[in-house]
């Protein structure tokens, strides 16, 4: 561990106790809202301080163990003591230095999944309704609800476009990085000749934050219609004009919900899409403007960056910003999608912790 970094963890423990002093005193519990804040903040700290302590036991208990080296009758059952601690000692090293990192305020967050075809044809709207029901099938596995808010379905299968709204603890901190390009080398089931095709699909993830007080919408850069809301082959779910289709006017970003047979709720629904839009919008900007000092952005989320190949005929998923190869295809496009995401957080993990060394 670096001196800069015990420092930071003493600094942490040191603020650890503060908030536990605060917290007794009759005017912070007489304040909701403080004491609220105060205790999640105290909360949040507490796996920190746990390590920490453990970490300065098992310094204590490694210092007695090579002191006993020097007994002849002890020295072997310490030096296998040794050797535990001294392993204990570097994953508790590493576990800090995590614990360390600044939290990501969204990683709570629920999430809109926006799934649409790029180039390629009927072939594109296919991929991306596998690469829809890839993400749908993990959110399964994670007993996360998923729920459709519009889609536009492609001639021959799949979609043009379909946005979801997916809820489930720690949704948003394990597909955060999956917005961008991703494409299918492969012969599609349209080809008469055999022959391999490239096609593309984008994938945006935006977290649904409750309160987002960077977008401030004015009413009058809105247009809003309602419309029919429509199932496959146009048949009506419902018979009044419930869908809600909003535009904002400024950017053009347009945001449709259908999925609620109440106008009400379908209105909520699409502001809150349409927030989330405009904020990734600003974010990305600014993400933008700091990538050329980045080895690496694993999270940019540009939805122009080719972050992934799937290569049906090698049985090969590529993850071309970490420069990892799995070779398990069909288990991937079911949504056994731990390998990857897993790869992903760790090596963002890697490149906060050069920046918090620094």
């Amino acid at each position: 561990m670096t001196p800069s970094i015990r420092r930071k963890l003493e600094a942490l423990a040191e603020r650890h106790e503060e908030i536990g002093l605060l917290l007794a005193q009759p005017d912070v519990l007489a304040d909701g809202a403080r004491f609220r804040d105060l205790s999640r903040e105290y909360a949040q700290l507490e796996p920190v301080i746990a390590s920490l302590r453990e970490h300065a036991q098992t310094e204590r208990a490694l210092d007695e163990s090579r002191a006993m080296l020097s007994d002849p009758d002890m020295r072997e059952l310490a030096a296998d003591d040794i050797q535990q601690l001294e392993t204990r000692l570097t994953q508790l090293d590493d576990e800090l230095q995590i614990l360390l990192l600044p939290k990501d305020p969204r990683d709570e967050a629920n999430l809109f999944l926006e799934v649409r075809a790029g180039t390629g044809g009927d072939e594109a709207a296919i991929f991306a309704g596998d690469v829809f029901r890839m993400y749908v099938r993990y959110a399964e596995r994670q007993r996360w609800h998923v729920e459709i808010l519009s889609e536009n379905q492609g001639e021959h299968g799949g979609y043009k476009e379909v946005v979801a709204r997916i809820e489930g603890k720690g949704a948003f901190s394990r597909l955060k990085f999956e917005s961008g390009a991703h494409c299918v080398k492969r012969v599609p089931a349209t080809e008469s000749q055999g022959r391999v095709h490239t096609s593309t699909a984008t994938v945006a993830v935006l977290p649904e934050l409750d309160d987002i007080e960077d977008i401030d919408i004015a009413a009058s850069d809105l247009k809003i219609d309602t419309f029919r809301a429509s199932g496959a082959g146009g048949q009506h779910v419902n018979k009044t004009d419930s869908a809600i289709r909003i535009t904002h006017l400024p950017s053009g970003i347009v945001v449709e919900c259908q999925d609620e047979r109440s106008q009400h709720k379908n209105r909520a629904r699409a502001m809150s899409l349409l927030k989330a839009r405009l904020l990734d919008e600003a974010q990305s900007k600014q993400t933008a403007e700091q990538a050329e000092s980045r080895r690496l952005q694993v999270g940019s989320g540009s939805r122009s960056q080719r972050i992934r190949t799937y290569r049906y005929k090698d049985n090969l998923v590529t993850d071309h910003r970490i420069g990892l190869d799995l070779y398990r295809l069909p288990e991937i496009m079911q949504g056994d999608l731990d390998d990857l995401i897993g790869a992903l957080i760790r090596e963002h993990q890697a490149d906060e912790l050069k920046s918090l060394a620094g």
